[in-house]
């Protein structure tokens, strides 16, 4: 299957979702998840139309920005962030849906170099396993409102990934909890950031704004060696 048909095919089966759920497929951002594939896999997703793309590591979105300079994509950052890569991630990325502690975003704050607000979102643990990435259920209230005090950071909503010892729909239904629950301290943090690949169907049905899609469309991932 072509890349372009994959693309399709995933359309159409968030198309099918937002239906189902009573909803409209326009409200809903797709992002491709371009980790390890060149940069030239950017531009060919950027010629049938893709305008958001999603990378997990600070130095291959540097690399690719640098490399597709001038091209009008969206890059969201969406993986574990180090406070010390924080002037980098905030230089490159014009969304970071990882924003799990006080600290990072207080960097990311710092960063700050040209007076444009960065949009951010708050990461949220779905699972008791503090080893994982993301705000524990119970502080992620505490953390939006830490965000929401600094001028130089945009508050969006919420982002989790779900675990995969349990449906997802459960695991996104306390998401959505969480995310009314920060909404009511900032209307405009709408964004739900759920579901990937194996869940995005129950993501969309529990309320997800974005979606962070890769080898679904990008085919499988390039061997690294």
């Amino acid at each position: 299957m072509t890349l372009s048909a994959r693309l399709s095919a995933i359309d159409e089966r968030i198309a099918d979702a937002a239906r189902r759920a009573g909803r409209d497929p326009g409200e809903i951002t797709r992002i491709v998840v371009t980790k390890f594939h060149p940069a030239s896999l950017v531009r060919e997703l950027h010629e049938l139309g893709v305008t958001d793309v999603g990378e997990n590591r600070q130095q291959e979105m540097t690399a690719k920005r640098a490399a597709l300079e001038g091209l009008d994509v969206r890059w969201h950052f969406i993986g574990q962030a180090q406070t010390n890569k924080a002037a980098s991630i905030r230089r490159d990325a014009d969304v970071v849906h990882s924003v799990d502690r006080a600290k990072l975003a207080d960097a990311l704050h710092r960063a700050d170099a040209d007076g444009h607000p960065l949009d951010v979102l708050v990461q949220v643990n779905l699972t008791e396993d503090a080893a994982r990435g993301g705000s524990a259920l119970s502080d992620a209230e505490g953390l939006a409102e830490h965000v929401l005090a600094l001028p130089s950071l945009r508050l969006r909503g919420v982002m989790a990934v779900a675990p995969l010892d349990e449906e997802p729909s459960r695991a996104f239904a306390r998401l959505r909890d969480v995310a009314d629950r920060i909404r009511a301290l900032a209307p405009e943090a709408a964004w739900i950031s759920a579901g990937m690949t194996g869940d995005f169907e129950a993501a969309i049905d529990a309320g997800a704004t974005h979606l962070r899609i890769g080898s679904a469309i990008t085919g499988p991932r390039p061997d690294r060696g």
